[in-house]
């Protein structure tokens, strides 16, 4: 037992936003997806909505009490897990909610979990995100809360290769993404600031890795159409080097189900992917 706790925090939103058609494009450059069907415009990447859910992630936070938030001495992105009760449509409005729905307590710091619901215009629930934090330093907090399903890689599925896919991670990709996401960290863009952040490389947006990483499996397991995939969740495991290959590698986990890892310049920079396709 820790000494600390964290309660759920308050529902922040309505953060209102668009599946901007225009801004969907710029995504998909921003991100190397080549999908006909998203450049044609006829369908919208599966990780697009984590690009209504900036606003709300700093207010979710916010609502760690100080007493916890004290101790911290930084944090990064540790996973995302997104699911799409239904194919996204272009064009269509979606209001975001945000709630700091869980915390869990590790030796390597405490991840911070924030729930996004996005509704559309007639009150039906169309996305769920859960966004996980972990700030490093905090320590002696009891776990709580409701965090994602589990998307554990099952060692089973090494058995059942699908198929890899490769993208060059451009050195230009976190300008692309800073424009489209409003994202301009400044360990991306400065190399002082990522020394600080423990890295001699500029490295690529973690979300946007994901989108990469999600558009190629896709390509492989579902005919590079995103209207088929339901969830896709990913822990993120180490920056991203620009200028260098993204591969990522694919196993079968059931009919509906896929596993996949992600490795750019000699390292793991995405473990326990999982993408699970509408039946």
């Amino acid at each position: 037992m820790g000494d600390l706790d964290v309660p759920r925090g308050p529902r922040h939103g309505p953060y209102p936003g668009t599946v901007d058609p225009a801004r969907v494009a710029a995504y998909a450059a921003a991100t190397s997806d080549r999908s006909p069907a998203v450049l044609a415009g006829e369908a919208v990447p599966a990780t697009f909505p984590v690009l209504l859910a900036f606003d709300g992630v700093n207010d979710a936070l916010n609502d760690i009490p100080p007493a916890v938030k004290d101790q911290m001495r930084g944090g990064v992105h540790g996973e995302h897990d997104i699911v799409l009760h239904r194919p996204l449509v272009p064009s269509e409005a979606l209001d975001t909610f945000a709630t700091l729905s869980a915390v869990r307590q590790s030796r390597a710091g405490l991840s911070a979990i924030t729930h996004f619901e996005q509704y559309a215009a007639d009150g039906e629930l169309v996305v769920e995100q859960w966004w996980s934090t972990l700030l490093f330093g905090i320590t002696d907090v009891n776990d709580s809360g409701e965090a994602g399903a589990d998307h554990a890689f099952p060692e089973a599925a090494r058995a059942r290769p699908l198929g890899s896919g490769t993208l060059r991670v451009d050195d230009d990709v976190a300008q692309r993404y800073g424009e489209v996401s409003g994202d301009w960290s400044a360990h991306h863009f400065e190399l002082d600031a990522a020394k600080v952040s423990g890295f001699d490389f500029l490295f690529a947006h973690g979300l946007c890795v994901m989108a990469m990483a999600t558009s190629q499996t896709v390509a492989l397991v579902a005919d590079g159409d995103p209207r088929r995939v339901r969830r896709v969740a990913v822990r993120f495991a180490s920056p991203t080097r620009m200028g260098a290959d993204l591969q990522v590698d694919v196993f079968r986990i059931d009919p509906v189900e896929v596993a996949f890892e992600a490795t750019c310049a000699d390292a793991t920079v995405i473990r326990h992917g999982r993408l699970e396709l509408r039946a």
